[in-house]
């Protein structure tokens, strides 16, 4: 029992730091904090991400570029142009590093106020920073493992953050519902969202990028956008106000 809620922690704590502060925060910029809530927030979704950590610095880049290209050849992901699932997680990978390693150039657009923390994601993506994490997660197990097919959750906890960005970014554009007919194949996961926290409102997000809520009808509970709001209430966060067209 203890390795399932490990994992479960695990998956739901990764899962809302790489919602709240690499998408909705670094991407897309729906509301604004401090610069040590920032720091701060750095450091936590290390911890929950562990071997898996993602910069925000090229999680944010390379998730504008996905806005501005869906499903199109310069997507760096898309079902479209992927023939499988690894392999878009492989061409994600090599895009993400080559961004966040800045080995291209990238558009200025894409750039913008993005944060970026250089000496801590040196650290936290180093080869050295997962390594421990790893043996940290071996070593849990070993401890509390109490079956045998609890082992089968290990891999689980060193791939999290690339598991959940596959099953929004390939799942999520192959099956589900849409509530908005687009120029792109994305899809609502769910009616109610348990598992992907407000993420699985695929399509809703690329009809409204930068709405802070991705839920519209009234079952689509965005459960990071309940979050954001109660950090809001207590003035952690600020969200910004929501543009209204005439």
């Amino acid at each position: 029992m203890t390795i399932v809620v490990f994992v479960i922690v695990l998956w739901y704590g990764g899962l809302f730091f790489q919602s709240f502060f690499l998408h909705r925060y670094a991407a897309h910029q729906v509301f604004t904090m401090s610069k040590t809530m920032e720091r701060i927030t750095f450091v936590l979704t290390w911890i929950f991400q562990g071997s898996s950590y993602l910069s925000a610095y090229g999680y944010g880049i390379m998730h504008r570029m996905h806005h501005a290209y869906t499903d199109t050849e310069q997507d760096p992901h898309s079902p479209s142009y992927d023939d499988n699932l690894f392999a878009m997680m492989w061409k994600t990978k090599t895009i993400y590093q080559d961004i966040n390693q800045q080995r291209i150039e990238v558009d200025q657009r894409f750039t913008k106020n993005v944060p970026q923390w250089k000496s801590f994601d040196t650290f936290a993506s180093s080869r050295f920073s997962r390594l421990l994490w790893i043996i940290g997660y071996i070593l849990f197990f070993t401890v509390f493992v109490t079956s045998w097919w609890q082992w089968l959750l290990l891999p689980i906890t060193f791939l999290m953050a690339p598991i959940h960005g596959v099953i929004i970014n390939w799942f999520g554009h192959i099956y589900g519902y849409v509530n908005y007919k687009m120029k792109n194949t994305s899809k609502n996961l769910f009616r109610f969202d348990f598992l992907m926290m407000g993420e699985g409102y695929h399509n809703n997000h690329h009809k409204f990028a930068s709405r802070a809520n991705f839920g519209v009808k009234w079952y689509e509970i965005d459960i990071t956008y309940l979050i954001i709001k109660v950090l809001n209430a207590f003035g952690i966060i600020k969200l910004k106000p929501i543009k209204v067209k005439a």
